[in-house]
């Protein structure tokens, strides 16, 4: 036989694009369209509904950036289409490919209810079914112009990220506004040609079965009048029947394919356009789900179920009665698909409190499956805070973006920081956006890890990111793939039903220790450094807010503000969501989150203040209170209470002039030296009699990289940037202030200023450094270098509830594509016996590496914190103005230390006016557990919760007593449900906990 594959297969393709496509819809007629423009931001739907359009013709323009329009297109059912299904079809200019990054509408009828949401994949409004003729048409369409910010020349900086900036140009130009006959019996023509011919494409030249569906196709083509494309298609459909009815092998692959829509509650739009979106994409869904019997939706984040039951009632009301009849279903239990990287501890697992308390009081569902398919790397923290939220599985997709290494699983045990281990898939589809296309089901039977173990994954099916969800067409593809020859078999169920016969089959699952690194998008850990500041710093003034608030309710009576810090803790998680957090959003959403931090802050410290104010009394004139919120006692003043003004204790540091130019401090247990340059060149530690910094080398030196990744500006830092490197050792100022007790620094460099006060306090074994940048650079990176006289193979560097080790060389590729990496509060490496940290108040980024020490043999190592970026994309200004960092070095320091300094100089001591101290609710006698959160219980019952953990990696054995009379005393989950009882004696707990172990109590008042 002659090989004419090519020519048929270029065949099949013109006549579907040419001949079958256009033909689903053989006859059309215009409808009326006429539009009303709002002035400003989107008004409501009546208000839309109701406003006086003007004509507008198709071709005409519309739409400036973020702007909405309101289109009604009215019509009359011709009544020669009497007994054919009618559709609308509504294209406000779309481009197929933009599905979700460009304009939008939503659909409704002249009483407001909706119908359905336009996106430039689903086009059509179903008007009936067997029409009579003569039905009037009449609906309302709710146009938005979000232009396209990542347009087919990516990252590009653009003005468009905000409205105060984007031009007001229109972008968009009407392109079909007409009433149509949809003629099914072609539609599903389409479709099993599709599906065919991507089947094909999938097998090999040589397999047998693609040379079968070749024939078939060829005599379908041939069956095929292509000027009486309607009256020929049943016909042509029946030369596929054989083909599409081979079953598929016994041993094919298995895919779960799951209704979604990824849709991120910020990205290259801004929180209120998202609010819209979800109305849009849930509107769709849930019309299809009335269609389609055997269609299954999942929508992770209860912040976008919260949005729609505030903004769209209507909706609601149908996701409802869909979760209902078990269709639509609630993934995720967390408030957002939150970064798990940056987040504290106590929000992270305020994600899983908020998140999957709003699905049991809503829906009455207990979720059991985390679903993050697009954060950027996942905490070790995770696996034991999921099992505490009381969710057993977890899902990603993203770590198939890994550059460097080949993740050598797709369902996995994931054991995190303590050992606890949660049963994990990363779908070998790698994608969270999944078309069911024959190539992408191909690669996901070839990608699969487990074969020969498991025969299963899962497929997050629908269009996503910027939301439209599935199609007709994907559930077409899917009911043909269902038992295929040549395909993996697919079926849309429940992630629950997909996670059940995937544990069942494969229990004994390979494990990955440790986090789940994503060698990508490393940068995010220092891109807006605002909104990395604002979330540092609303994180704990929500823990001072709830500590003495509720320690003000027990000891003085004070109302406990519920709501207050409810709403406050939701609009912080919100803000963790991972296209916030990590920087990687339009202007737009960057300065609406620094104005909503401001917020936040005002009214913790108003929260703080009133709880502050009950406790310390009036006292006497002149008398003040200090209040230590960390938990760790300090100066005298105990963790999580208060005393009366203590003087501080140890030596006041004293400056000298330093042979050949600078200062040197000594506070009697370090001894600083500040050369002319003003870089720290050496750190004496008095009490081991140790040099910190290495030899030659200068700790808080400032370097300056050039920063211009190969893609994915906001996201992204390339290792090359390394390659060059500006030493900021020009100084314009040195001289010793705050009467000699500290260092001032100002350098200049391109064009910005930095000034810097490097000081000694009395009586403490650290280096504090407050600086201040005027950033004004653009595409560079920024760097405070800490070379120091220590040989270590790896890095301690916090992360929630603990910390976590990472390599200080470059031994294996895993490695060195761990060049930039995330820590909390501290970094400490050590060689046994001594050790050093390095505290910070609010960055996250850092990298490490060792050099040959310059005097006698062995290695040093220096530790870099990341201060900030530069990039222009999504964001052209990012970052531009000043901004105001803390960081310290702690010499000698064990890694409790460099707990207890994390704490430290990121809740500072409060002083207010008052005469009485003020007793913990609650102390633990072993500094190694730390108490990260005091509150009182959400129910309103009055009982006192309080979580904490084993911080050090060890075990421990402490007596938590509380300063209030205690009844009984529960172990709980993250939801404050008792999972256990304890025995209290004189208020007394005896809690054995495991190296990193979390632990939350709640004890109830006598």
């Amino acid at each position: 036989m002659h090989n004419d594959r090519t020519i048929t297969e270029a065949r099949l393709k013109r006549v579907l694009d040419e001949r079958i496509r256009p033909a689903v819809y053989p006859e059309s007629v215009p409808l009326d369209v006429s539009v009303w423009h709002a002035p400003g931001e989107p008004v409501p739907v009546a208000e839309g509904i109701a406003a006086e359009g003007a004509p507008i013709a198709v071709g005409a323009q519309w739409g400036p950036a973020w702007g909405t329009s309101w289109f009604t297109v009215s019509g009359t059912v011709p009544t020669a289409w009497a007994g054919r299904t009618v559709e609308a079809l509504l294209d406000l200019g779309f481009d197929e490919n933009m599905a979700g990054f460009q304009c939008e509408g939503l659909v409704y009828r002249p009483d407001g209810s909706p119908v359905k949401g336009l996106n430039p994949r689903t086009q059509w409004v179903r008007i009936g079914e067997k029409v009579t003729g003569g039905e009037r048409v009449l609906l309302h369409v709710e146009a938005a112009a979000n232009p396209v910010i990542l347009d087919y020349h990516p990252f590009l900086p653009t003005e468009l990220g905000d409205r105060g900036t984007a031009d007001a140009a229109p972008r968009y130009r009407l392109a079909r506004m007409d009433l149509a006959v949809f003629d099914r019996t072609v539609w599903e023509l389409v479709q099993d040609l599709e599906v065919l011919e991507q089947l094909m494409t999938g097998l090999s030249v040589d397999s047998p079965r693609r040379w079968e569906v070749l024939r078939a196709v060829e005599r379908a083509l041939d069956a095929l009048d292509l000027q009486d494309v309607g009256g020929t298609a049943e016909r042509a459909r029946g030369e596929l029947t054989g083909v599409l009815s081979a079953p598929a092998h016994a041993s094919a692959h298995r895919i779960s394919a799951v209704g979604h829509a990824h849709i991120d509650s910020a990205w290259l739009w801004p929180l209120r356009e998202t609010v819209r979106k979800v109305a849009r994409t849930t509107s769709n869904m849930t019309a299809l789900l009335e269609d389609e019997p055997e269609f299954v939706y999942a929508m992770s984040q209860a912040q976008q179920f919260a949005w729609i039951k505030e903004h769209r009632p209507e909706v609601y009301a149908r996701v409802k009665k869909a979760v209902a009849d078990g269709r639509f279903v609630p993934v995720g239990g967390m408030w957002v698909e939150s970064d798990t990287n940056m987040p504290g501890a106590e929000a992270l697992a305020r994600q899983f409190v908020h998140g999957k308390r709003f699905f049991l009081e809503e829906f009455g569902i207990e979720t059991e499956e985390v679903w993050l398919p697009d954060s950027f790397g996942y905490s070790a923290a995770l696996p034991q805070l999921v099992r505490l939220a009381g969710a057993k599985w977890f899902l990603t997709q993203k770590i198939s973006w890994s550059r460097t290494n080949k993740f050598p699983h797709h369902t996995f045990w994931w054991e995190g920081l303590d050992g606890t281990r949660v049963f994990t898939h990363f779908p070998p589809i790698d994608t969270y956006n999944a078309q069911l296309s024959g190539q992408e089901l191909a690669h996901a039977v070839r990608n699969f890890q487990e074969k020969g173990g498991a025969t299963r994954s899962l497929a997050p099916t629908g269009w996503g990111d910027g939301g439209g969800g599935t199609t007709r067409e994907m559930l077409a593809r899917a009911k043909r793939l269902a038992d295929l020859e040549g395909s993996a078999k697919v079926v849309f169920e429940k992630p629950s039903a997909f996670f059940e016969k995937a544990h069942a089959e494969y229990a004994h699952a390979s494990v990955w220790a440790g986090e789940l690194y994503l060698e990508m998008h490393r940068a995010t850990l220092t891109s807006q450094a605002r909104t990395k500041q604002g979330n540092r710093r609303s994180e704990h003034l929500l823990r001072e807010a709830e500590l003495w608030a509720a320690t003000a309710a027990v000891r003085a009576g004070a109302p406990y503000p519920y709501e207050r810090l409810d709403r406050l803790w939701k609009t912080v998680l919100l803000h963790q969501f991972h296209d916030i957090l990590p920087g990687t959003s339009i202007a737009w959403v960057h300065r609406e989150a620094a104005q909503t931090y401001a917020e936040v802050a005002a009214e913790l410290e108003s929260v703080i203040g009133e709880a502050l104010a009950a406790l310390a009394g009036a006292g006497p004139a002149g008398g003040t209170v200090v209040f230590n919120a960390a938990p760790h006692g300090r100066g005298g003043v105990p963790a999580l209470g208060a005393v009366p003004d203590v003087p501080p204790a140890g030596a006041a540091p004293r400056t000298a002039e330093r042979e050949g130019g600078g200062y040197v401090l000594d506070n009697g247990l370090l001894r600083v030296g500040i050369d002319g340059r003003g870089l720290v060149v050496s750190v004496y530690d008095h009490v081991s009699g140790r040099e910190a910094v290495a030899p030659g080398g200068a700790a808080n030196l400032l370097q300056l990289h050039q920063d211009f990744p190969t893609m994915w500006d906001a996201w992204d830092v390339d290792h090359f940037y390394r390659n060059t490197v500006t030493d900021l050792t020009d100084v314009e100022r040195l001289e010793a202030v705050d009467g000699g007790a500290a260092v001032r620094v100002v350098r200049r460099f391109g064009a910005s200023r930095v000034e810097q006060r490097i000081g000694l306090p009395a009586g403490e074994r650290r280096l504090d450094v407050a600086t201040e940048v005027d950033w004004r650079e653009t595409e560079k990176f920024l760097k405070a270098a800490f070379a120091l006289d220590v040989h270590t193979d790896r890095v301690a560097a916090e992360t929630q509830f603990g910390h976590l080790y990472r390599p200080a060389h470059t031994n294996t590729s895993w490695d060195a594509a761990k060049f930039e990496a995330c820590a909390h509060r501290f970094v400490h490496l050590e060689e046994p016996g001594w050790g050093v940290a390095l505290v910070n108040d609010s960055t996250y980024g850092y990298d490490v590496t060792r050099a040959v020490r310059a005097e006698g043999g062995g290695t040093t190592t220096t530790v870099r914190l990341s201060l900030l970026r530069a990039p222009r994309f999504p964001d052209p200004r990012t970052d531009q103005g000043v901004h105001r960092f803390r960081y310290a070095l702690v010499p000698g320091a064990s890694v409790g230390d460099a707990v207890r300094e994390g704490y430290r100089i990121n809740l500072p001591e409060r002083r207010v006016s008052g005469s009485g101290g003020v007793e913990p609710l609650v102390s633990v006698d072993d500094d190694a557990v730390v108490v990260s959160a005091v509150k009182l219980a959400d129910d309103g019952s009055g009982d006192v919760v309080v979580r904490l953990y084993e911080s050090r990696g060890g075990r421990a054995r402490a007596r938590l007593a509380a300063g209030f009379a205690v009844g009984a005393v529960s172990v709980c989950d993250l939801l404050e449900r008792p999972t256990d009882s304890l025995a209290a004696g004189d208020g007394c707990v005896v809690l054995a906990l495991r190296p990193f172990e979390i632990v939350t109590l709640r004890l109830a008042r006598a």
